[in-house]
């Protein structure tokens, strides 16, 4: 059995469930803090050839193995894949008392977790705000992220005590709200991209080279500066 939180020596076992942009990028952050990756679940060439770029060595495993052998289960899936993963894992018991369970959505808070919770795992919703490349670039951005934090208030210092070990700034976020942080993290997100696309277009249509490279320190200082003007 999985020690208790109280009980854990500090160094974890992490499992990573999906080789995205984001999961390797956490295990690796977690690996630089001293925790040993004991696998990733990985599927595609592309998947595959993410997590031996970053992750180089750990072990592509299974999932159901990957969850028997770790104390704390990242699962970096997609939004529409979370429920039913849980849910899966849960229907054949793979979840494991003292466990922690980490998800990275925007949109769900720790309730999502709940077939997890009801075997004895410890459910934690952390969202890094950041938009992730898949590649090393993203561990020194990370420095410089906040983190979505939604857990039960018992359990809140461990996932802000991950947060910083990845080296970000936790925030907390409660359940009921996690809907409007996501609204507002896609809506930044989308509305940035769409911006880039229609001004360098435009320079494009007009024979300018390398638009992207001549817009880079406009946008850059006019969103730093929307930004300082925030409340």
């Amino acid at each position: 059995m999985t020690p208790a939180p109280h009980q854990r020596s500090g160094r974890l076992g992490v499992g990573i469930v999906g080789s995205g942009h984001v999961g390797p990028i956490l295990g690796a952050a977690l690996a630089g803090a001293g925790h040993a990756i004991v696998g990733i679940s990985a599927i595609s060439a592309a998947s595959l050839e993410r997590a031996d770029a970053i992750l180089p060595g750990v072990p592509i495993l299974p999932v159901p193995e990957l969850v028997e052998r770790s104390e704390l289960v990242i699962l970096a899936v997609p939004e529409s894949e979370l429920e039913a993963l849980v849910a899966g894992l849960a229907a054949t018991k793979a979840w494991q008392p003292g466990q922690l369970v980490m998800h990275t959505v925007a949109r769900f808070g720790a309730g999502v977790l709940a077939p997890a919770m009801a075997l004895g795992a410890i459910p934690l919703a952390i969202h890094p705000a950041m938009a992730f490349t898949g590649t090393s670039v993203d561990l020194a951005r990370l420095v410089e992220s906040h983190f979505a934090v939604t857990a039960a208030a018992p359990v809140q210092p461990i996932g802000q005590a991950l947060v910083v070990e990845m080296g970000g700034e936790p925030v907390i976020v409660a359940e009921a709200d996690r809907p409007a942080y996501a609204e507002a993290i896609a809506t930044a997100t989308s509305f940035s991209a769409a911006i880039v696309e229609q001004a360098t277009g435009i320079l494009s249509e007009i024979g300018i080279e390398a638009p992207g490279r001549l817009l880079a320190p406009l946008v850059r200082t006019s969103v730093e500066n929307a930004l300082r003007r925030a409340p």
